[in-house]
């Protein structure tokens, strides 16, 4: 993740410690201490159980639960191997994860853990009643996706309705002080949506919005082709500015993130060194220490079934079953040759990323989009839209 805010206004956010470095602060009622070495922030894909069938959805989640899925033992077993492991941040996710039944307890058992809860979810479903039990479960924050106000949201999410009934679901979290964000996945047909989404922000009194690059696995798979050309990346990315800076000007202050392509860093960092030099040199400060990309590093996901992953977009590769081992086991073995590259990858990286001067800034960017496109690993990512002369491989 980018914080643009950040980066441009100086205002740090309640991942921050995550991002670049230390840890968050467990939850009061913790009995577990979390460990001071760096450990990942952990996607679970509870459920494969979804009510919506969203056209990029990573996980091509369905109408129906995997019966194999972990049940409420198994997932407390599997919490309490994150906590001794000294996983700050669980985010429950799925597929829906409001449709798994067991989702408040086990929620709450996070928490008695010391793990830091965080709900993604469509916000479909969150009635008043199913708000006041978020607040009462304890998670730290909402993540709700959208893909646009009205119409274009409900034919992104292949459900008409579907954002009449986030934006109830927004309400009611925001009337209980429940902190909110939103999530918008950037494509051709979203990226007109990005005004009325921090208008949203604002008149909703959202308090974080974050952005997400296209990652082409599950249902996007094919979607490639739908992804922005690099000049129109760069003009999206300059609107994100534009409009976290208008927002900070006139006290509206929101924590404003993009997410999957870590570009932008760069992008925003060569732009401040020509436009004020010492907040340059502070932006990459920020940068260094966040490290760029960290897919099997600080990151990993775990599915419903208990497969580990590198990140919530490798569900097509498993390094363990938790079921098997524990999580924290199999996250440090690097025998497995992709989890040994994610974590020592600068001399596996190849073309423009391999020759890149800021690869220590970005990682490589998204290894699994570069795997899609060229079917290797360790291609340069395609979506990186910096020039040849912005990374220096012209002079």
């Amino acid at each position: 993740m980018i914080s643009i805010s950040r980066l441009l206004c100086d205002a740090a956010g309640p991942g921050d410690a995550l991002r670049y470095g230390g840890q968050v602060q467990p939850a009061p009622d913790a009995t577990h201490k979390v460990a001071h070495k760096p450990r990942p922030i952990v996607v679970w894909n509870c459920t494969r159980r979804c009510n919506l069938h969203c056209v990029h959805c990573y996980s091509s989640a369905g109408n129906q639960d995997s019966p194999e899925a972990l049940n409420t033992e198994e997932a407390k077993s599997f919490i309490r191997d994150l906590a001794d492991f000294g996983v700050p941040v669980v985010l429950f996710s799925g597929g829906e994860p409001l449709l798994r039944e067991d989702i408040f307890e086990l929620a709450g058992f996070a928490r008695e853990q010391g793990i830091r809860t965080v709900l993604s979810t469509n916000g479909t479903l969150i009635t008043k009643e199913v708000a006041e039990r978020i607040r009462d479960a304890g998670f730290a924050e909402v993540g709700i996706s959208l893909d646009g106000v009205g119409e274009k949201n409900d034919r992104f999410r292949g459900k008409k309705g579907a954002y009449k009934a986030a934006l109830k679901g927004i309400r009611n979290c925001v009337t209980l002080e429940q902190r909110v964000s939103l999530r918008l996945t950037i494509t051709r047909d979203t990226c007109s949506e990005i005004p009325a989404i921090f208008e949203l922000a604002e008149r909703e009194g959202v308090e974080r919005v974050c952005f997400y690059h296209l990652a082409y696995v599950g249902r996007a798979s094919n979607l490639a082709k739908d992804d922005l050309p690099h000049t129109e990346a760069r003009a999206v990315v300059d609107l994100i500015c534009e409009r976290t800076i208008d927002l900070y000007r006139r006290g509206f202050p929101k924590e404003v993130l993009t997410v999957d392509n870590h570009a932008d860093g760069i992008y925003l960092y060569l732009k401040l060194k020509e436009q004020d030099p010492a907040r340059a040199e502070r932006a990459l400060a920020l940068l260094r220490a966040n490290g760029g990309n960290n897919s099997g590093i600080r990151i990993g996901a775990v599915d419903d079934v208990g497969n580990v992953h590198a990140d919530q977009f490798w569900q097509h590769y498993s390094f363990g079953n938790v079921r098997q081992r524990k999580f924290g086991d199999i996250w440090m073995d690097t025998s497995d040759s992709l989890m040994r590259g994610l974590k020592y990858r600068k001399g596996l990286l190849q073309g423009r990323c391999a020759r890149c001067q800021y690869n220590d800034l970005c990682n490589g960017n998204l290894r699994v989009r570069a795997e899609a496109v060229f079917d290797d690993v360790w291609a340069e990512d395609p979506a990186c839209y910096l020039t040849d002369s912005e990374i220096g491989l012209v002079g």
